[in-house]
């Protein structure tokens, strides 16, 4: 059975709209198709299944300029009134989306209006439909649409159809509702000192939350739909005249190319817009705080807000961004040298097991008398060569971390915790892996949580076991070649046209403020150059003022 044709045109009988409207969801238990009456006798209104026990007494109207009665009731012209129509309608809307109390209500205003219009003008007959739109519910709030596929749409998104006897289209009340997760504290960017919030999985309370923080007129949204089936609402964000415009222009270019039958996170949108979908590094970042969100658009990053998730993307994105945490900036400048511990960090969760394969196997020249004795004791009635060894490790590990993240909370860390000591103890014992292979891998899986960005640590975990292979193979000598290798690959990419290493490479000096170091706030006066390049500066120039003597 072929799915019915949803550019149809809503026809002007109810019936024959009603049944329309119907066969576009297939008789879907959640559909929801309300009739009304407007414009009958109090009666009639009190079997409305819309109205309220206040709506069946007698209305007592007002003489004069009927002040007692809904706001614009009696503002229209006689010479205006339009012509006949029965008052029949029917109000469509998907259960579950919309917000029963806001449709409730509104469907109370529109019974008792149409009641104060019809005692007001007994001797006319008049259009329900301009009624609805243009006197009972506030303007702004309604929309007229023509074909049953923009009601369709509209319904899918929380709106309330409102269908007419006698009235070609449909009015739309939007009246989006539902179950949805309040504001909370972000789960995987957690810190010391900052804001507390965190983005939730509606997207127009993102964009809010964003824009509490950038009070400025310039902050450009534009929407569109991606996925021929989920019709995902997608929101690119930037500050006109600070992000680059010919960015921005190919961000857009790239979510308009997608044509998917459905997006339902921002990591399928990530694929599809990132420069190289091969690269070892994530070229497009994420975060889930507003405040993180805010303080990129301000140096001229464009962020993808994606409904549905709380994850928002940030292009460009640049290699040492990935070492950046929020809390680095709500710190004095000298909390800044943590970075300095996350890249050594980076080195040892990527060198580590390799390292340690490499020395032990081809260059045991380079270590201590007493440390070679002494690994020499403990490898003694160890059957496997190094490499088996780490390997062995490093796979139990991962096996143990994968468990902790997938089993409940309530016994995931437990389960972790446990099972690498009892598992660790329990492999010494026996005699299968050295101490000091349990030292390297504990130190290894240590400095990878260390990294705030979980991508690169996935990334980190990949090379890991490649370096390994290089080590076993060829000693320092494979590591070194992997490691250029690894450095040719990092300085081909790009983020939108942005290198990945700057302002490594190519290398500017001005821009070295905020990489390895963080610089008092004060002297970061321009933004980077590579992201900003028309509206640079930030602050004024020079050093805040010491007071001249005490007040």
């Amino acid at each position: 059975m072929n799915p019915p044709d949803a550019t149809l045109a809503i026809p002007a009988s109810l019936a024959q709209s009603v049944r329309l409207m119907t066969e576009q969801f297939g008789n879907s238990s959640d559909f929801v198709v309300r009739p009304f009456q407007l414009g009958g006798e109090p009666e009639a209104a009190g079997r409305s299944p819309w109205s309220s026990a206040s709506l069946t007494a007698p209305l007592v109207v007002p003489s004069g300029n009927c002040s007692g009665m809904h706001p614009g009731v009696c503002d229209l012209p006689d010479n205006e009134l339009p012509a006949p129509a029965s008052g029949e309608g029917a109000a469509l809307y998907i259960d579950g989306l919309v917000d029963g109390g806001a449709v409730r209500g509104n469907m109370e205003t529109l019974l008792r209006c149409a009641r104060e219009y019809r005692l007001a003008s007994m001797s006319r007959q008049y259009d329900w439909a301009d009624l609805v739109q243009y006197v009972a519910i506030p303007a702004d709030s309604m929309q007229a649409v023509s074909t049953a596929d923009e009601a369709c749409d509209a319904m899918l998104s929380g709106a309330t159809v409102f269908l007419f006897d006698g009235y070609a289209g449909a009015l739309l009340l939007h009246t989006p509702g539902g179950e949805e997760r309040g504001v909370e504290e972000p789960a995987t960017e957690t810190s010391v000192r900052g804001p507390r919030e965190g983005f939730t999985e509606l997207m127009r309370t993102n964009t809010a939350m964003v824009r509490r923080k950038v009070k400025d007129k310039r902050l450009r949204t534009e929407q569109l739909q991606i996925g021929r089936v989920t019709r995902t609402n997608v929101e690119v964000m930037h500050i006109s005249g600070i992000a680059d415009e010919s960015v921005v222009t190919e961000v857009l270019i790239r979510l308009k190319r997608i044509d998917v039958d459905s997006i339902l996170e921002s990591g399928y949108i990530e694929e599809m817009i990132e420069d190289e979908t091969y690269a070892l590094f994530p070229t497009v970042a994420n975060t889930e705080r507003p405040d993180v969100v805010a303080a990129n658009l301000l140096e001229g990053r464009v962020a993808v807000f994606v409904d549905g998730t709380p994850f928002v993307l940030l292009a460009p994105a640049v290699f040492v961004q990935f070492f950046q945490a929020a809390e680095d900036y709500y710190h004095r400048y000298t909390y800044g040298l943590i970075r300095l511990l996350r890249l050594l960090c980076f080195f040892i969760a990527m060198f580590g097991p390799g390292f340690y394969i490499a020395i032990t196997t081809f260059h045991q020249e380079m270590l201590p008398t007493g440390l070679l004795i002494s690994l020499a004791a403990q490898r003694e009635g160890v059957p496997f060569p190094a490499f088996v060894e780490a390997l062995m490790m490093e796979v139990t590990f991962e096996i143990l971390r994968e468990a902790g993240v997938r089993l409940p909370r309530a016994i995931g860390q437990a389960v972790s915790i446990v099972g690498a000591l009892v598992l660790g103890d329990a492999a010494v014992q026996a005699g299968l892996v050295s101490p000091a292979m349990v030292i390297v891998v504990s130190l290894t899986a240590i400095a990878n949580f260390v990294i705030p960005a979980f991508e690169v640590a996935i990334s980190l975990r990949i090379l890991r076991f490649l370096f390994m292979a290089m080590a076993a193979s060829f000693g320092l000598f494979g590591m070194t070649i992997g490691f250029i290798a690894l450095l040719l690959h990092l300085s081909s990419l790009r983020s939108f046209g942005v290198p990945f290493t700057s302002p490594f490479a190519p290398f500017r000096l001005e821009d070295q403020k905020d990489t390895l170091l963080r610089l008092p706030i004060w002297s970061m006066r321009k933004r980077p150059h590579f992201f900003s390049r028309d509206n640079r500066v930030r602050r004024r120039a020079g050093k805040p003022r010491k007071p001249s003597g005490r007040s």
